[in-house]
């Protein structure tokens, strides 16, 4: 799991990065800095469950709005066909935008889950003995 969470850290720390020049980029460097935060915790093995109630939260709230939102997922699948999030963003085509971000929540969402499932066994373990 360290090296798990060590590669989470670092494409975390590189997705804030990346925000610098988004319409919003003070939200989303929040956003993927503390999912980097609590990787470094996990590898620490230091677990409070409401940081992880607390974040999880926030990403799946925001996800939802970004899937139902009118140049949302669904507008992205339904109205453009799933048109590739891989081509360079423009203005005209924000339901890339929020594709994109809907999808960086979701990889937040799973590594959260996974540390909370990984953490939460360890505490138990620990309790046994």
């Amino acid at each position: 799991m360290k090296l798990f969470n060590i590669f989470f850290i670092a494409l975390f720390i590189f997705s804030a990065a990346l925000q610098y020049n988004d319409p919003d980029p003070f939200v989303w460097i929040a956003i993927y800095l503390y999912g980097a935060v609590l990787c470094y915790l996990a590898i620490k093995k230091k677990y409070n469950p409401l940081l992880y109630i607390l974040g999880l939260t926030i990403y799946v709230c925001y996800a939802i709005y970004l899937f139902v939102d009118s140049q949302g997922v669904q507008s992205w699948w339904l109205d453009h066909n799933g048109e590739s999030i891989v081509q360079s963003m423009k203005a005209e085509k924000p339901w890339i935008e929020e594709t994109r971000e809907f999808f960086g929540l979701m990889i937040l969402i799973v590594v959260l889950v996974i540390n909370m499932i990984w953490l939460s066994k360890l505490k138990k373990a620990k309790a046994v003995n």
